[in-house]
């Protein structure tokens, strides 16, 4: 199988969204929110400030500016790749509105998600709510008529509460940005806690993680595949990932194999398939 055209290599490894792929929806809207949001002060200003709470004084894995661009890049990735497999959306339809509003929808919904962190990182996804609304009140009007800004803006906050396991997504866009906020696993998101000494399971877990990649299944839509260095990465896999797929609508559109690749390392988990 090769790589969906929607899954460039990056400088670190890791893949991104392509802007000028060959999508298998409309883009036109989707890449003008993109601009905006990477121009707009509130919003980097916010991805920089919500990074305090979680690495500065709790030392978790990062939240801010990296961990959602990996998380929209991949969201919006597992988007595509769900449209090409033949998934509805129901977002977006459902409130009448366009196809093309639905990767608007997962957009805003990945790079606002994790806001709620400035308040605290203990029920951070019920503070991202009025923190999101506010933004999306002053932003949406840039896009939207005053009836679809309002729709645009309740599915997106549905999806940013959904994004944590409290609360089960109802539509396909809020799975979507539930699975995706688990995908940012790699060893990559905890290089400043690991570099400061930490050593819980978060941290020596996402250390074991080589790389994430997202392609075309042969049985499903989407197979996700993760290379591990050693047996912890298990632990990314099947506590945190599997319990985000769990819930989110997907699972039966999503095939996961985790794998550990390193010669001579320990073999007690060679394989894990979800």
């Amino acid at each position: 199988m090769d790589d969906v055209a929607t899954e460039p290599q990056t400088e670190n490894g890791r893949r991104a969204y392509d802007p000028d792929a060959d999508h298998a929806f409309p883009d036109e809207k989707l890449n003008e929110v993109l601009e905006f949001i990477a121009n707009d002060d509130e919003i980097q200003a916010y991805l920089d400030a919500q990074n305090v709470n979680a690495v500065t004084r709790k030392g978790y894995n990062d939240h801010g500016r990296k961990h959602i661009e990996i998380v929209r890049n991949r969201a919006l990735l597992l988007y595509d790749l769900l449209k090409r497999g033949g998934v509805e959306f129901n977002g977006a339809a459902d409130e009448g509105l366009d196809e093309a509003d639905e990767s608007v929808i997962v957009a805003f919904a990945a790079t606002l998600h994790d806001i709620g962190h400035i308040v605290h990182r203990d029920d951070h996804s019920y503070y991202s709510i009025p923190l999101a609304a506010d933004v999306l009140d002053r932003v949406l009007p840039n896009f939207y008529d005053t009836a679809n800004s309002v729709r645009m803006k309740g599915e997106i906050l549905h999806a940013i509460l959904c994004h944590h396991t409290e609360e089960d997504p109802l539509t396909t866009e809020a799975g979507v940005i539930r699975v995706s906020d688990a995908l940012d696993m790699e060893h990559g998101r905890s290089r400043i806690p690991y570099e400061k000494g930490g050593r819980g399971i978060n941290t020596v877990s996402s250390q074991a993680i080589k790389k994430v990649t997202l392609r075309q299944g042969d049985t499903v839509p989407v197979l996700v595949e993760i290379e591990m260095l050693n047996a912890a990465g298990v632990y990314q896999v099947d506590n945190l990932l599997k319990a985000k797929l769990h819930g989110s609508g997907l699972e039966d559109d999503i095939r996961i194999v985790a794998l550990n690749v390193r010669e001579g390392s320990d073999h007690i988990v060679e394989r894990v398939e979800l």
